[in-house]
């Protein structure tokens, strides 16, 4: 073997430093990205909260329209009406799942369930949006029959119109 081919004792020991450097670094990169797996240019958005996180939560939507309904009556106080307009539409529905339809806290199949409407029952509809797939239909109806809560429109058949979207 030629002495240039040869790695010399110190060109060795830096090759071993480096490797274990590399190895070091490998080991702790997981560790670094739990701690905080945004890139340094995006801390301070990802400091802010998501304004989308709830919107499609039924108690959101409902705290939202309860908020507006306080609002229309504090305005009709103020012009002296005895009480405000009625909202403009309600939309209706027939549950048509045998045995019943579960109700969920969000528009999703794993959302949380809060509760189940019988078949045939009738359903009063606040809104519709598109949520996960049920059978191809994405459409999930917020029901507003005692408690707010979402419902596959797969499962809804309209009495009347369609709901309007939320």
């Amino acid at each position: 073997m030629s002495p240039l081919s040869r790695p010399s004792r110190l060109r060795r020991l830096g090759l071993c430093v480096a490797t274990g450097t590399l190895a070091a670094l490998t080991a702790a990169a997981p560790a670094a990205m739990a701690a905080d797996p945004q890139p340094v240019g995006q801390r301070a958005e990802a400091a802010a909260p998501d304004p989308t996180s709830d919107e499609l939560s039924a108690s959101a939507l409902q705290r939202e329209h309860e908020a507006r309904q306080k609002e229309a009556r504090e305005e009709a106080q103020k012009q002296g009406q005895a009480k405000p307009q009625a909202p403009k539409r309600t939309y209706k529905g027939r549950v048509i799942a045998k045995p019943y339809l579960l109700l969920r806290d969000k528009p999703t199949r794993s959302s949380r369930v809060v509760g189940s409407v019988e078949y045939g029952e009738v359903v009063n509809i606040f809104c519709k949006t598109e949520g996960d797939n049920v059978d191809n239909n994405n459409r999930w109806y917020l029901l507003t029959d005692g408690t707010w809560a979402w419902g596959s429109a797969r499962y809804i058949e309209n009495i009347g119109a369609a709901p309007k979207w939320c």
